[in-house]
């Protein structure tokens, strides 16, 4: 049932809700229900923060795998780096004709198993300058499965070190 009171002197009237059988003028209140005063919703919206969450964990999970991808390409990114680094610092200081098998060696010997089969690693050498090119695939999702069809590649350069055996 609804009624109406006033306030005070202000002349300002609200409608409230009474109980039936207790006579009192609570707002907000019915006798038999489990109506909410709190303002988070009413008994009608049980479920429902459940619900919304069940139908975005799809898209939570695909935003969660793009980013674990993403991290997977910069790592390989910085692994082709660093084993370019390394083969080209080795391949600079060996005797020309081992040069490119301590390059082979050099670039895969720190490269995680994952990444170190089918890594590709070359080294030429021109006018006294050596460089190496390191090629790496880029795994899906988990490293040492299944590999994406572009590969990342890293390239560095070093000056020729004389090891002291002029001809």
């Amino acid at each position: 049932m609804a009624g109406q009171r006033t306030l005070g002197r202000t002349g300002l009237r609200i409608r409230t809700l009474v109980c039936p059988g207790t006579g009192n003028g609570r707002a907000g209140t019915r006798r038999g229900t489990a109506a909410r005063r709190d303002g988070l919703g009413t008994t009608a919206d049980r479920g429902q923060v459940t619900i919304e969450f069940l139908g975005m964990t799809p898209l939570i999970i695909l935003t969660l795998v793009l980013l674990w991808q993403f991290v997977l390409v910069g790592y390989t990114w910085t692994l082709a780096g660093n084993a370019a680094d390394e083969a080209v610092r080795q391949a600079a200081a060996a005797h020309p004709d081992d040069r490119q098998k301590v390059c082979d060696e050099a670039g895969k010997d720190k490269l995680p198993n994952a990444w170190a089969g089918d890594a590709e690693v070359g080294c030429t050498t021109a006018n006294g300058y050596v460089r190496a090119r390191v090629v790496l695939g880029v795994p899906v999702l988990f490293p040492g499965s299944i590999a994406f069809p572009f590969e990342v590649e890293g390239n560095a350069g070093a000056i020729e070190e004389d090891d002291g055996r002029t001809p």
